[in-house]
């Protein structure tokens, strides 16, 4: 069977700025949450690499671009670095990192390549983070001016911008599971910190309003499914729907429908946990919807009902317990479940429940650990797995098309190897190999070849 794609369907590849760079003390930038923590704690990061290099988009970005558009990528999404775009708390522009994303954009523009960018990929200046990051108030307005920044110089030719990718993980990762910065473990200041990344997020778009760009701006969410283990069992139903009101709809809800579940704002009261709100705030989320949704997937969830009595600090495992079966599918290298159907899922969910609004894959992908031993004897890294991986959820993706879902493209994380925050290069995901041992050297992936094939022919 073959899979054909509408036309102008988006095939690309999705990176980060601090993921991606490197250069983090050159061009004036400042330091962003990821520098402190590394020169703080070096040994919390993989083989301690920190985010001073990673892949050095910042000095080789000319062939980087040359290389995404031999390997198909025809649109790319990035992020522009608060931290390399305003100097400090005063709001001033930098304009040496102003020309490196104009370059950047422009050498996409150039190559056939669509440019896509996200305004915050997990990296919040120094300057804010010392004044209490997403815990302060404050932090959301000064998230909203940096877009309007950003609006204004990049507006004429960014089409497609996103507000937050996967806002959720700020509070989830940094303030419950300590695996971001400031790595504390507090639901209270979890729920506060994703409440103000909600407000900053309608407040960016309340600016591309009044900005009048050409273009559409959205939302990145991780929306990871939760399978209940009996779904004839309502205990179990109900720890999968309270997982799908915690990490899902609490940031879909008010992004798409300019509203918050009443469930969750129920869960929270009960737990003594309601973020602090003011007059007018839910004025402010009603009236900024977004224009479409990028879905990050990468696993599921597996959750049913607790069969022992929880102790500890308050965390979303109060809910519910995880379970594995026999037969599933897993990436031993991350630790996830492959299960591909849930494309198929997500894509029924938003059309059903969330008005049908345009979407798009913005990652899936896999990361491997010791890459290096697919290595065949041409020196190139002979990644089939990852080749079946992208085929077997496109085929569920394509199945949701044909049933009416409007999802518009595919991106996969990532068109080259990249930092992964404290995992550092311990898994790769890309189409391209980047030796960080041999000064970023970039080399195509047998992946590479078939994703250009992919593109080039909409389809396989």
């Amino acid at each position: 069977m073959t899979y054909h794609f509408p036309e102008g369907f988006l095939w690309g590849g999705a990176s980060s700025g601090p993921q991606s760079e490197g250069g983090s003390r050159e061009g004036h930038r400042v330091a962003s949450e990821w520098d402190y923590w590394f020169d703080k704690e070096p040994e919390r990061f993989f083989g301690q690499v920190g985010p001073s290099v990673t892949s050095d988009f910042y000095h080789k970005y000319p062939e980087y671009i040359e290389k995404m558009k031999q390997a198909g990528i025809k649109s790319y999404r990035t992020s522009i670095q608060w931290s390399r775009i305003i100097c400090g708390c005063d709001g001033k522009v930098n304009e040496e990192g102003i020309r490196f994303y104009d370059q950047v954009i422009n050498a996409l523009i150039e190559n056939g390549i669509e440019p896509m960018m996200c305004l915050h990929h997990f990296d919040l200046p120094l300057y804010w983070v010392e004044k209490g990051g997403f815990e302060n108030r404050e932090t959301a307005y000064a998230f909203a001016a940096f877009a309007a920044v950003c609006f204004e110089r990049f507006g004429d030719r960014v089409k497609y911008w996103t507000t937050f990718n996967e806002p959720v993980i700020i509070p989830e990762t940094g303030y419950l599971y300590q695996r971001h910065y400031p790595a504390v473990c507090d639901a209270a200041k979890a729920a506060q910190v994703g409440y103000h990344v909600q407000l900053a997020s309608s407040l960016a778009v309340a600016e591309f309003r009044k900005s009048r760009c050409d273009g559409k701006i959205g939302i990145i969410i991780n929306l990871t499914p939760t399978y209940c283990q009996d779904p004839d069992r309502e205990e179990d139903r109900k720890a999968a729907d309270t997982l799908d009101l915690i990490f899902n709809r609490s940031f879909l809800d008010p992004s798409v429908k300019g509203t918050y579940p009443q469930e969750l704002t129920t869960l929270l009261e009960a737990e003594g946990i309601l973020p602090k709100t003011r007059e007018g705030d839910m004025d402010i989320i009603r009236e900024n919807t977004v224009d479409y949704l990028g879905v990050n997937y990468y696993h599921p969830r597996r959750a049913k009902a607790r069969t022992t009595a929880y102790e500890g600090p308050l965390m979303p495992e109060k809910y519910y317990e995880s379970y594995e079966f026999e037969g599933q599918k897993m990436n031993r290298s991350r630790g996830w479940e492959i299960y591909e159907p849930a494309i198929y899922d997500i894509a029924m969910n938003i059309k059903e429940n969330y008005g049908n609004i345009p979407w798009y894959i913005s990652e899936n992908g896999m990361g491997i650990q010791d890459e290096e031993q697919y290595i065949g004897e041409s020196g190139m890294v002979e990644d089939d797995y990852r080749i079946e991986f992208i085929k077997e959820h496109l085929k569920y993706l394509h199945k949701a098309i044909s049933e009416g879902c409007n999802c518009f493209g595919y991106h996969l994380w990532a068109p080259f190897d990249c930092w992964s925050w404290i995992n550092a290069y311990k898994n790769r995901y890309g189409l391209l190999r980047v030796d960080i041992h041999d000064g970023c050297k970039i080399t195509m992936k047998r992946s590479g070849h078939w994703f250009k094939e992919l593109s080039d022919h909409n389809g396989f």
